[in-house]
């Protein structure tokens, strides 16, 4: 075991996640229930290691699910401090786009500041995985379903403020190369479709 040497000092790291519960989505938008960045994190997560699992199972895959579901759980940690910025804003140009990837990089290197040394070299790893191509793309398509399931919900609730929006996802992930994407699109999206007396209890 490990000895912790380090003076005792105050750190801030899990404090500053769990704030992450007062985030919330979709600001732009009216929405019939409120989604906040925990809430979407938790998504993101089950997503990507359901797609991971299927590659692995039915298209020869070799990601680990247990890692690429923690890349879910921290890929919008940044929005404690940037908050959640609407797409069309944060893709207004390409200075701005870029001027706001900076502002996310600072704002996660601002969290692991909060950690002690040794646990932020460790938790670094899951703040920056964009270098680790495959797992990004995973992550990538999977917030992109967990926005849809959201616009699905929303407009079963019969907003149809929403509807725009889940048709461009529903086309971006249509157009994925992702065999895994296709397959959850196919087997798992229509369920989401359904009231609670239609979904299959047994």
């Amino acid at each position: 075991m490990k000895e912790n040497n380090s003076p005792r000092e105050q750190y801030d790291f899990f404090a500053f996640l769990s704030r992450m519960r007062y985030i919330s989505r979709w600001g732009l938008m009216r929405n019939t229930v409120s989604e906040n960045i925990q809430e979407h994190s938790l998504d993101v997560a089950v997503i990507a290691h359901a797609l991971v699992m299927i590659r692995n199972t039915y298209f020869d895959g070799t990601l680990d699910p247990n890692r690429v579901a923690l890349y879910g759980i921290f890929h919008d940690a940044s929005e404690i401090f940037t908050g959640d910025m609407p797409t069309p804003v944060k893709y207004f140009n390409p200075n701005f786009k870029r001027s706001f990837h900076q502002l996310e990089d600072r704002a996660r290197r601002k969290l692991l500041t909060m950690l002690p040394e040794e646990l932020a070299r460790e938790y670094e790893p899951l703040f920056f995985f964009e270098d680790q191509e495959e797992y990004a793309q995973v992550v990538k398509a999977a917030d992109k379903i967990a926005a849809l399931l959201k616009c699905i919900e929303e407009e079963k609730s019969g907003n149809l403020e929403f509807r725009r929006a889940g048709a461009e996802h529903q086309a971006l992930l249509a157009a994925s190369p992702l065999r895994e994407v296709q397959y959850f699109l196919e087997k798992f999206l229509p369920g989401y479709r359904l009231s609670l007396d239609e979904l299959h209890l047994g």
